[in-house]
C-alpha cells in the first residue's frame, strides 16, 4: 500500500487519514499550538510522529492539517511577542507538496515551553535514515564485503554467489536479506550495489530469463518501478531463498520500520500519547477540492484583497471588498423587485 503520510500534505482531511498507520509512532504531542499561519487565534494539538506532523484545532477536529517530513524544504524555531504571553516560541516551516509550495507558523502558547524543537530533531532523524524508506542504487552499502548494518536491523540470510541479471552477461555477487531489506553487491566491485526496503517491494515471483528460472523483485513506481532479476545456480536453493524472502517482506510489511528515532529529554507518557487521537470526530469531507483555506498556506503569499474576511452585516465570510466600495453599494447594483 502507497504510503503517503510522509510525502504529502493535506488540509482537513478526514479522521481516518488521522489515525496512525502499521509502523507509525507517536514521538511527541504539544497542547496549546496555534496554527498561525492559517487559523490564529485557535488552540490546538499538535502531534509528532516518526511520518508526518499533524495538528487540529480542539474546538473542532475537523479543521486540520498533516504536513510529511518529506515534504519540509527548511524549518526553523524563533522568540516572538505574544499577544497571549509577552513572548512565544515559533516554529516556522516551508514546503512542498504537489509542485505547490506551502509555508507553515505555529506558535506555542505555553509560557517557557521549548517543545517545539521536537519537530526539527525528528526531521533530522528522517533525513538520516533514508535507507529504511528508499531504494539505493551504487551507494556507499558495503564495507570489506560486509553490508553497511542499520542501527534498528537484522540480518536473516547471507547467500554467496547470486548473479544480478541487470547486465547482458550478469554480475555474481553476495544477497542478503534482513528485517528491513532485500541487499546485494557484487563480488568484484563492492560499489555495484542495490539496498530494496521492503515497503518499496510490490511482488516476488520466481519466472523464466534469458539465463533459465530467476527470482524477479518488483519496485513500486514511487521508487522507480525497477525491476531485479537474481539468479543462483541451484534452483533448489534458489525456490529456498524465494520463500524466506516472501515470509520475511510479508513480516515485515504487517509492521514496517521506518527508521525515524528520537528520544524526547523529558519522556512523555507513551500509553496516554498512542491514544491522542481517539477522541477527535469523525470527519467525512469530499476530497480533492481546492479551498480558500489551502489559500491562506501559499509560500508564494495570497494578496490580503483575495482573501476572505467576515462581514459583520451579512454575518458571512465574503469577498475582500475593494476600496471605494461598501456592502450597501454592491446592493445598490442589483435592481429593485416590484
Amino acid at each position: 500500500m502507497f504510503i503517503w503520510e510522509d510525502k504529502e500534505v493535506r488540509f482537513d482531511i478526514p479522521f481516518t487519514e488521522m489515525r496512525l498507520r502499521s509502523g507509525e509512532k507517536i514521538i511527541d504531542c504539544l497542547e496549546d499550538i496555534e496554527d498561525t499561519k492559517g487559523n490564529a487565534g485557535d488552540r490546538g494539538r499538535l502531534v509528532v510522529t516518526n511520518l508526518r506532523i499533524l495538528w487540529h484545532s480542539i474546538t473542532s477536529p475537523r479543521i486540520n492539517l498533516t504536513i510529511g517530513f518529506n515534504c519540509i524544504l527548511s524549518i526553523n524555531t524563533k522568540e516572538v511577542n505574544s499577544r497571549v504571553n509577552s513572548t512565544a516560541k515559533t516554529l516556522h516551516m516551508l514546503t512542498m507538496s504537489n509542485k505547490t509550495r506551502f509555508e507553515f507558523i505555529f506558535t506555542n502558547l505555553v509560557p517557557g515551553s521549548t517543545r517545539l524543537v521536537t519537530v526539527s530533531g525528528v526531521h533530522r532523524a528522517y533525513l538520516s535514515s533514508k535507507l529504511y524508506r528508499e531504494i539505493k542504487l551504487r551507494g556507499a552499502l558495503v564495507q570489506n564485503k560486509q553490508l553497511k548494518i542499520l542501527p534498528l536491523e537484522h540480518v536473516y540470510t547471507t547467500v554467496d554467489g547470486v548473479w544480478n541479471l541487470s547486465s547482458d552477461q550478469g554480475s555474481l555477487g553476495t544477497f542478503i536479506v534482513t528485517n528491513v531489506r532485500c541487499a546485494w553487491f557484487a563480488s568484484m566491485n563492492e560499489g555495484f550495489n542495490i539496498s530494496l526496503p521492503h515497503i518499496q517491494i510490490i511482488s516476488i515471483i520466481i519466472r523464466d530469463s534469458k539465463f533459465g528460472p530467476a527470482l524477479v523483485i518488483t519496485s513500486s513506481e514511487e521508487s522507480g518501478g525497477y525491476v531485479l532479476g537474481f539468479r543462483l545456480d541451484s534452483e533448489e536453493n534458489m525456490s529456498k531463498l524465494y520463500k524466506e524472502i516472501t515470509v520475511i517482506h510479508t513480516t515485515t510489511n504487517n509492521n514496517p520500520i521506518y527508521g525515524v528515532e528520537y528520544k524526547l529529554s523529558a519522556l512523555s507518557n507513551e500509553e496516554q500519547n498512542s491514544d491522542i487521537l481517539q477522541d477527535a470526530e469523525v470527519i467525512e469531507d469530499p476530497k480533492g477540492e481546492i479551498t480558500n483555506t489551502i489559500a491562506a498556506y501559499l509560500a508564494e503569499g495570497v494578496n490580503k484583497s483575495d482573501r476572505p474576511i467576515y462581514s459583520l452585516e451579512l454575518g458571512l465570510a465574503v469577498e475582500s471588498i475593494k476600496n471605494g466600495f461598501t456592502i450597501q453599494k454592491l446592493w445598490e447594483v442589483i435592481p429593485p423587485t416590484n
